[in-house]
């Protein structure tokens, strides 16, 4: 029997893969695409995902080539700041297409088997008399249209926002409020661009610019429930000329294949997983792209779900893991997430931007300390 399997082969799925099969583990890497493949994302590992990556000795590959980010501007309808990370701190700019498939080779490298092009349907349930239900595995259909059963004695789900497995066992909902959706894609000609990312709050909406390298950007645009356009391209070019401060700048902007829409984004969960299953990366709780440290978050969590598997496994109770995965996520990563939350809120308000703003221009080393905050820079 395999040991864990392991849903989704993205920068949590491929993270917990490689620390399981480190220590010796039989993981099986599920994952329902083709890789390489595509991803709405900003690309943006920040300094704290760098470190995590180089503490887990992986160097090289899309890392060595990676375009820079000396920091972030941040600006307002009012104000712009621009906040260098630490001396001898970066962020690299990373097309998830080129990210994902390399973590996930890492993850082979080290023992880890993958196999892509498999749904998961839903999970397998292991039932006794007089005692709740444990997830045994899963249900999967191949490329080929093959249905079978795939025991596991633990599953970890990092099959994104919308995981099947999460909503299967009822541990993920989306919120009343807010309701956001991502545009996002890669263009040619933006004007400005500088060695650090962008991120403009405005009221009821974000733009975010990340240099990729090779004169072409990651543009992210995060609106409310209602954006103005017809196509996801559409949605984009209206909010860029409506800005003033960008307006200029991406006036002969020219987009580089179709972009690709995302939402709604708010994914809430109250625990990490239940007997059997272990939730990490975006199926354990959306994280808002605004701040950048999605895929440290993400990765993070990989790496907190392979520790409470390989707890479990060396106890031989699978009935625990999810209950100190849930506490691990809470004390190592729950100040990350409230901030997070807190951003969000912040940007569904006029008054709150306003006041940022207005305490942002008296004292500019504030947005530095947020950005070094959002960016996990010491």
């Amino acid at each position: 029997m395999i040991d864990v399997l392991v849903v989704g082969a993205g920068p949590a799925g491929s993270v917990a893969a490689l620390v399981l099969a480190r220590a010796g583990v039989r993981v099986l890497m599920l994952e329902r695409d083709t890789l390489p493949r595509p991803k709405l994302c900003g690309d943006t590992l920040n300094p704290g995902a760098v470190g995590l990556l180089g503490n887990l000795g992986l160097s090289g590959g899309p890392l060595d080539i990676a375009e820079r980010m000396t920091g972030m501007l941040v600006t307002t309808p009012d104000i712009a700041v621009r906040g260098a990370y630490p001396e001898g701190q970066v962020a690299l700019a990373v097309p998830r297409v080129h990210f994902d498939q390399w973590l996930a080779q890492a993850a082979v490298a080290a023992g880890a088997h993958l196999e892509c092009g498999v749904r998961v349907l839903g999970p397998v349930w292991r039932t006794e008399p007089g005692r709740p239900g444990v997830m045994a595995g899963v249900a999967v259909r191949r490329d080929n249209g093959q249905t079978i059963r795939m025991p596991a004695m633990l599953t970890i789900a990092a099959d994104g926002r919308r995981s099947a497995l999460a909503r299967a066992a009822n541990l993920s909902r989306h919120p009343a409020r807010p309701r956001r959706w991502a545009f996002g894609g890669y263009a040619t000609d933006v004007d400005g661009m500088s060695s650090m990312g962008e991120m403009h709050v405005r009221p009821g909406h974000y733009v975010g610019l990340a240099p990729i390298g090779a004169g072409i950007t990651n543009i992210c645009i995060v609106t409310g429930r209602k954006p103005v356009g017809r196509t996801p391209e559409d949605v984009i070019r209206r909010v860029l000329a409506s800005d003033p401060r960008l307006r200029e700048r991406t006036h002969a902007w020219r987009p580089i294949g179709p972009p690709h829409v995302l939402g709604p984004l708010a994914v809430d969960c109250d625990v990490a997983g239940m007997p059997g299953l272990l939730l990490a990366g975006d199926a354990a709780g959306f994280v808002d792209p605004m701040t950048g440290d999605g895929m440290h978050i993400a990765m993070r969590g990989g790496m907190l779900a392979a520790a409470a598997a390989l707890e479990a496994l060396a106890s031989g109770d699978m009935t625990l893991a999810a209950g100190k995965l849930t506490a691990a996520r809470a004390s190592t990563l729950g100040s990350k997430l409230r901030f997070n939350r807190w951003m969000r809120r912040l940007v569904g308000s006029r008054a709150a931007i306003n006041v940022v703003g207005a305490g942002a221009r008296m004292a500019p080393s504030m947005v530095t300390r947020l950005v070094w905050y959002a960016g996990d820079a010491a």
